[in-house]
């Protein structure tokens, strides 16, 4: 497990060392929260941070769990506030995932098409665009999003899931 947390942990002290002053388009700089990925198949749910590395660029790293499976992932995406609204924005993004599998408790019908054996575990790789709005309570150090974020499997039997969505609810830090 300490193998899983090392990426989420690394990216994040590096988010707070680096100290640049950024012109958000996100309204603003650093957020920490959970994240829920749900759609066709399980859902998973698990802490996620978001970072405004200045302009409209921006990152966001999550560990999700779920029924003996494990998710680490980061993402780009570029912000564009939506102009006369206050707090929203809208964000197009990607990023990799790595999920950790238990076969042997874990089944999903694609998956099963492999005739996995009870007790394999298996490491998958996956590609995940995203595409979403973003609102930052204008009184008060919460924000949330809400996207569309379809799962490209490229690894054992490559799958495209477009049936994929994310929520997250995250407290400003800055």
């Amino acid at each position: 497990m300490k193998k899983v947390l090392l990426p989420f942990l690394t990216l994040f002290t590096l988010l707070f060392v680096a100290n640049k002053p950024a012109n958000a388009q996100t309204p603003y700089r650093t957020a920490i929260g959970i994240g829920i990925d749900l759609g066709d198949g399980e859902s998973l749910f698990g802490p996620q941070i978001k970072h405004n590395f200045g302009g409209h660029d921006a990152g966001n790293a999550q560990v999700l769990f779920g029924d003996n499976i494990t998710v680490v992932g980061v993402d780009y995406s570029y912000n564009k506030r939506i102009p006369g609204s206050r707090g929203l924005s809208w964000y197009v993004g990607v990023g990799p995932q790595v999920s950790f599998i238990d076969y042997g408790k874990w089944h999903n019908d694609w998956y099963d098409d492999y005739h996995w054996k009870d007790g394999d575990t298996h490491v998958d790789f996956a590609i995940r665009p995203a595409l979403g709005l973003e609102f930052r309570i204008p009184a008060a150090p919460l924000a949330m999003h809400f996207d569309w974020k379809p799962w490209w499997n490229l690894s054992h039997g490559s799958n495209f899931e477009p049936s994929r969505f994310s929520l997250g609810f995250k407290f400003v830090l800055n």
